[in-house]
């Protein structure tokens, strides 16, 4: 039925008038082979491929091998890539995009469906007043702590552990406020940092956490839950602007049907990563996610002092959790 409905949307974008044929387009991002992140961009650039009837095509480049997260941001708008993958570095575009940093703000996958129905609009005029458009949402995933110090089950647990953290005043505020001794640090250095110890351990999503083999040079896993962060499909909001409408149209198109794809990948990943990271002898453990729920409201607290209508922000979200 999908390959029917891709066929059928195919047919009518070759009924609209011609557009440019031969468009490439560069889409970077800083997932290894076989994360998350790899089969996302994979998945947008061959539903763009489908749908344009083979008149654009967009390449791949993961590994960071267009730059990290932060130098992505920069060559978007310098017209050097047409797409990056960023996560939790958006909260160092806009402030708005921190409130995703707060711990156990988002509950779910359909808490963010919620959340992006009936505030994407605030979070797009965020983006495209610093120069950003974006596309549509993805995710990152679920985050959880690894490190070879010791099981973390309390906040206290974290107590002078060197925990390496994504660029993002967030979550070392958040891991400060738990003991922990945060470091931001690029994703493509983390493994070296774990296995010589200049770092004790890390925290993300199971995919990203096997993708990149931290499972090998680390001895713990405590299944925390603490951040649910979203990836965005991002180009340049002078870049998308400059595209035809009938362009416009199959990217934003792709990006909604590569959420619906990349939200049933992970939570698949989910359940099968696990257990390729207790296959590599990792000892796993379930914290008390009570205990650090507590432990959080000073961070929130931040948040609604810090960014403009911060605690408004806060709210609405939270107030779209629902029961589930």
């Amino acid at each position: 039925m999908k390959r029917t409905l891709i066929a059928s949307v195919v047919a009518s974008f070759v009924a609209l008038p011609a557009m440019a044929a031969d468009i490439t387009m560069r889409f970077g991002h800083v997932g290894k082979p076989g994360s998350l992140f790899e089969a996302t961009a994979n998945h947008f650039a061959g539903c763009v491929g489908e749908k344009s009837g083979g008149k654009i095509e967009v390449q791949t480049f993961g590994s960071s091998q267009l730059g990290d997260d932060k130098e992505l941001l920069q060559k978007l708008k310098l017209a050097q890539v047409d797409f990056a993958l960023p996560s939790s570095v958006m909260s160092s575009v806009d402030g708005l995009f921190g409130v995703f940093e707060m711990p156990y703000i988002i509950k779910d996958r359909d808490h963010m469906r919620r959340v992006q129905e009936a505030l994407m609009d605030k979070f797009q005029t965020a983006a495209n007043t610093k120069g950003y458009h974006i596309v549509g949402l993805a995710e990152n995933g679920f985050r959880h702590i690894t490190n070879n110090i010791r099981p973390i089950n309390v906040p206290e647990d974290l107590k002078g552990i060197k925990l390496r953290t994504p660029s993002g005043e967030w979550r070392v505020k958040m891991f400060r406020e738990y003991g922990a001794n945060p470091t931001p640090m690029e994703f493509s250095d983390v493994f070296v940092a774990l296995q010589t110890g200049a770092m004790d351990g890390q925290e993300n999503p199971y995919t990203q956490i096997t993708s990149a083999k931290f499972q090998e040079v680390q001895k713990y896993l405590s299944i925390t839950g603490h951040v649910y962060t979203p990836a965005y499909i991002l180009s340049s909001k002078k870049g998308f602007d400059g595209q035809s409408a009938d362009v416009q149209a199959v990217l934003t198109d792709c990006a909604g049907e590569t959420q619906t794809f990349t939200y049933e990948t992970a939570a698949k990943m989910e359940s099968e990563l696990l257990d390729v990271i207790k296959a590599a002898g990792v000892a796993v453990n379930e914290a008390d996610k009570d205990a650090f729920i507590a432990a959080s409201k000073p961070v929130y607290k931040a948040f609604a002092a810090q960014v403009e209508d911060g605690q408004e922000l806060i709210d609405a979200v939270l107030a779209l959790g629902g029961s589930s």
